[in-house]
C-alpha cells in the first residue's frame, strides 16, 4: 500500500481540531461493548508493536525463502502463545527469481547499469545476505537489443501522444517511469504496442530528491534505490498463474507456463534513477511535453535515435511453498459465522513498512483478544486471523486459500478486514459501502495519537483542506465517514471481488512519505526514523481493525446499512450518465477540429506531427434499466433499515436474518464475470484493466465506454441492473424475516 501525500494542512488543522477536542471531553456512560473495547485497548502496547516490527523485519523473507518459512513459524508460535488455535496451510505455487539481469547501452556510448542497491552504514540490515536482486517478477525471459523510447508513465494515453509525434515503439525497448498506475500496466501496454522490452525507473520527481532529503539523511529514495515488484497481469486474475480459480494444492491441475495468460511475454527490469539518467540523456527525438518531464538534470527527449540498449532477463521458474498462517477462536453462539482478518507477512526484502507494520498491528489485536478470552470473554462468532504468504508477487497466498475454501467462505464469512502496512497520519478506509455506518462509528471512537481528537475528525480536517472551495460546504455538512471504493493491490481482492464477501481495507498514512517502497531500505531503521517512530499508529490501527472485528463478532444483528450502498451506486450511475454526455460532446467537437485541420495549423511545421484520427460518434446509452433497478434498491434498503430501527429482532430469526445480511453482497456478483476477465465477478468494484491497483466502479459499463464499445456497454447496463435487482430482492427477503 502506498500512503497518501499531504498538502499544506497544518494551519487549517490548528484552527479546526481544538474545537473538536473539546467536544470529545464530555464524558459518556460506557456501554458493555465499549467496556470490552476499553479492556481491549489496555492490552495494546506501542513498544510491543515496535518490538514485533524489529523481530519480523530483521532478515529478508520473500516467498519461498527459508527465512520466509521462519517468519511464518514465528507468527504461528505467537498466535499459539496468545491462546489461538493456529496452523499453517501450505500451497505449491510458481515463483520466478532472477538468474540473469543485464542492461547496457551499446550506442552512442557504452554504459552498463549497476542494478545494485548499496549497503548503508546507517541501515543495519541493508547489507544482509538473502536479498532478492532488483527485478520485476512475471516478466518474460528474453534477450533483446533495440532502440530506446521514453514513454512517460507508459499509459495508453502516453502512446497516443507518441503517435501524434510520429513515434512508433514497435520493435523497440521502452523506458517508463514509476507512478500514475500499477507497475504491471506499463509492460502490458508496451507489449500491446509492439515493444520488445520494458525498463521501469524511479524518477526523483515521484519519490526522490524532488520530494525531500534522500535516505539516509531523509526518507526519500536515493539515486540507487530500486522498486522491486510484480508485473503479473493481475487484472485477469491474481494468485498462482498456473491454477486459476482453484487452490494450488500439491495435486492441483496446472497450466503449462506458456499458456498462463497473466505471465507477460516481454522482458521487464526496474532500475534506479542513477542507472536511468545516462539512458535518458542519450535520447534524441522531440523534447517531451511539459507533464512528461521528471526531475533529473537533463532535457527529456522521447527518442528514438542513436540510443540502443541491450536487455537480458532470465529467471528460475520454480514451484515453491506458500505458508499461510490461519488462527481461530471458535464462536460461542454462531460458530459457523466467521469474521476474517488478514495481513500478509512476506516481503520483497525486509519489509518493515510493507507489510510488517501491518502484521504487527494484527498480532497486537490477536494478543489483546487472546487476553480477553483468557479472562472469560467469548466472541459470539468465530474469529479467523490470517497471515498471508506470497502477497507481493500477486496476492498468491490469500487467493489460493480463498479459492481452496470458496464454497465454505461464501456460506460462513461475515466480512473480511484487511491491512497491508501502516504509518503516521490519517485513517484510510475503503470497502463495502454497506459497512459505512460501522466504520463511521469506529472512526469517531478511536483517538488520533497526535492530536487527541477522533481519527474521523482528523481525516475530515484533511479532506476539507484538500478540497476545492466549492466542495468545502458539502464536506462540512457531511457528518459520516466516507469509505473509498476498493480496486486491487492487496489481499481483499479474492474475498471481495471474486466471492462477494463484504470487505474492508484499513491503514494510516500521509505523514510517512518516503522512497523505501520494495527496496532494501524498507527496514526497521528507516521505519523507526520516518514512518511511525513511536509506533503509536500501530496501536491506532489495532484499535480500528480490532473494533471492527469485535463489533462484527458480537453484534446481535449485523451492522449492515444498504442505504449507504444504494447512495453510492446511484452516485456512480450519475457519474456515468454525465460521462456519456461529456464524451458525446467532446467527440463531436474533436471531430470538427480534425475536419477543419485545426491540429495541423496549430502544430509547429518544423516538428514531426501526426493529426489525430476522427472517432466514431457516441450514441445515446439507455441507462433506464439500471435507474429503475436503483429505484427498487432505494425502496428495499430503506424498508430494511426502517424495519430494523422500529422493532427488535426476535432471537428465533436472528441467525437467518444475519446470514441473509452478510450474504447479500453476493447478489452483486455476475456468474460470467467481467468481460475478458471472468475471475472478477463483482459488478460494482474491480481493478481497472489499465489502472491495476486503481479502482473502476461499475467496471463492466465504465470500461466498455472508455473503449468505445457501445454494444458491450449496453449489455453491461443490463448485467448490472439485474445484479442490483437481485440485491433488492435479497433485502426484501431480509425485511420479511422480521415480524
Amino acid at each position: 500500500m502506498r500512503p497518501v501525500k499531504l498538502t499544506m494542512a497544518a494551519f487549517a488543522l490548528s484552527l479546526y481540531l481544538p474545537a473538536v477536542a473539546r467536544q470529545h471531553q464530555a464524558g459518556q456512560p460506557k456501554s458493555p461493548a465499549s467496556q470490552l473495547e476499553t479492556r481491549f485497548d489496555q492490552q495494546l502496547s506501542p513498544a510491543h508493536v515496535g518490538a514485533t516490527i524489529k523481530e519480523l523485519a530483521a532478515q529478508p523473507h520473500h516467498l519461498g525463502s527459508a527465512r520466509g518459512k521462519a517468519v511464518a513459524e514465528a507468527i504461528l508460535a505467537k498466535f499459539k502463545d496468545y491462546g489461538w488455535d493456529a496452523r499453517i496451510a501450505t500451497y505449491q505455487v510458481l515463483f520466478p527469481t532472477p538468474k540473469t539481469r543485464v542492461l547496457e547501452m551499446t550506442a552512442p556510448t557504452r554504459y552498463k547499469a549497476l542494478l545494485k542497491e548499496p549497503a548503508l552504514k546507517e541501515d543495519a540490515s541493508s547489507g544482509q545476505e538473502g536479498q532478492l536482486p532488483t527485478y520485476n517478477a512475471w516478466g518474460g525471459d528474453g534477450d533483446v537489443t533495440g532502440q530506446l523510447v521514453y514513454v512517460n508513465f507508459g499509459l495508453p494515453e502516453d502512446y497516443e501522444t507518441l503517435e501524434r509525434l510520429g513515434i512508433d515503439v514497435k520493435g523497440k525497448i521502452v523506458i517508463a517511469r514509476y507512478g500514475r498506475s500499477w507497475r504491471g500496466i506499463k509492460p502490458k501496454v508496451a507489449a500491446e504496442h509492439g515493444a520488445i522490452g520494458c525498463i521501469i525507473y524511479s524518477d526523483p520527481r515521484e519519490d526522490g530528491y524532488f520530494e525531500g532529503d534522500v535516505y539516509p539523511k531523509g526518507a526519500f529514495k536515493n539515486e540507487y534505490g530500486v522498486q522491486r515488484g510484480a508485473v503479473m497481469d493481475m487484472v485477469i486474475y491474481p494468485g498462482d498463474p498456473l491454477t486459476p480459480g482453484v487452490g494450488a494444492t500439491e495435486n492441483a491441475k496446472r497450466l503449462e507456463r506458456s499458456a498462463a495468460p497473466t505471465i507477460l511475454k516481454i522482458p521487464v527490469l526496474p532500475i534506479s534513477y542513477h542507472d536511468a539518467q545516462p539512458l535518458l540523456a542519450a535520447l534524441e527525438g522531440p523534447v517531451v511535453p511539459a507533464d512528461w518531464r521528471g526531475a533529473l538534470p537533463i532535457t527529456y527527449h522521447t527518442g528514438p535515435g542513436k540510443a540502443t540498449v541491450h536487455l537480458q532477463v532470465a529467471c528460475n521458474w520454480d514451484l515453491v511453498p506458500v505458508y499461510d498462517v490461519i488462527a481461530t477462536i471458535k464462536g460461542a453462539q454462531y460458530p459457523d459465522e466467521w469474521v476474517v482478518r488478514g495481513n500478509h507477512h512476506d516481503a520483497w526484502v525486509n519489509g518493515a513498512s510493507d507489510p510488517i507494520s501491518g502484521i504487527a498491528a494484527l498480532l497486537e489485536e490477536a494478543k489483546a483478544i487472546g487476553a480477553l478470552v483468557k479472562s472469560g470473554y467469548r466472541p459470539k462468532r468465530t474469529l479467523v486471523y490470517c497471515a498471508w504468504d506470497g502477497e507481493e508477487p500477486g496476492l498468491i497466498g490469500s487467493t489460493e486459500w480463498v479459492e481452496d475454501h470458496a464454497e465454505e467462505l461464501q456460506q460462513k464469512a461475515v466480512a473480511y478486514i484487511n491491512t497491508d502496512g501502516n504509518g503516521r497520519g490519517f485513517l484510510g478506509a475503503g470497502g463495502s459501502h454497506a459497512l459505512t455506518q460501522l466504520m463511521d462509528g469506529i472512526a469517531k471512537d478511536v483517538t488520533d495519537p497526535q492530536t487527541k481528537v477522533s481519527v474521523y475528525e482528523r481525516r475530515k480536517a484533511l479532506n476539507l483542506v484538500r478540497a476545492a472551495p466549492a466542495k468545502r460546504k458539502e464536506l462540512l455538512d457531511n457528518k459520516t465517514l466516507s469509505l473509498s471504493a476498493l480496486g486491487s493491490g492487496s489481499d481483499y481482492s479474492p474475498f471481495f471481488q471474486h466471492l462477494g464477501v463484504p470487505s474492508l481495507n484499513l491503514g494510516f498514512g500521509g505523514e510517512d512519505d518516503g522512497g523505501e517502497y520494495h527496496s532494501i531500505y524498507d527496514s526497521y531503521d528507516h521505519y523507526s526514523r520516518f514512518k511511525d517512530p513511536e509506533f503509536h499508529y500501530g496501536v491506532a490501527l489495532a484499535q480500528v481493525a480490532g473494533r471492527a472485528v469485535l463489533r462484527l463478532a458480537d453484534a446481535e444483528v449485523l451492522p449492515f446499512d444498504f442505504t449507504d450502498l444504494y447512495r453510492t451506486i446511484s452516485g456512480y450511475v450519475n457519474e456515468l450518465t454525465a460521462q456519456a454526455t461529456q464524451m458525446r460532446e467532446s467527440t463531436e467537437m474533436e471531430n470538427r477540429l480534425i475536419a477543419a485541420h485545426t491540429y495541423q495549423l496549430a502544430a509547429d511545421p518544423t516538428q514531426p506531427f501526426v493529426a489525430p484520427a476522427p472517432k466514431a460518434e457516441v450514441p445515446y446509452l439507455d441507462f433506464s434499466p439500471l435507474q429503475n433497478a436503483l429505484v427498487m434498491l432505494e425502496k428495499s434498503s430503506t424498508k430494511l433499515r426502517d424495519t430494523l430501527s422500529a422493532a427488535a429482532v426476535p432471537p428465533a430469526v436472528r441467525q437467518r436474518l444475519n446470514e441473509a445480511l452478510y450474504r447479500a453482497e453476493q447478489s452483486l456478483l455476475t456468474g460470467n464475470g467481467l468481460p475478458r476477465r471472468s475471475w472478477f465477478k463483482h459488478t460494482i468494484y474491480a481493478p481497472g484493466f489499465y489502472t491495476g491497483y486503481g479502482v473502476k466502479t461499475l467496471p463492466g459499463i465504465r470500461e466498455a465506454m472508455e473503449q468505445r464499445n457501445w454494444k458491450e456497454a449496453r449489455e453491461q447496463v443490463r448485467v448490472v441492473a439485474e445484479a442490483v435487482q437481485r440485491l433488492s430482492r435479497k433485502l426484501e427477503e431480509c425485511a420479511s424475516l422480521i415480524p
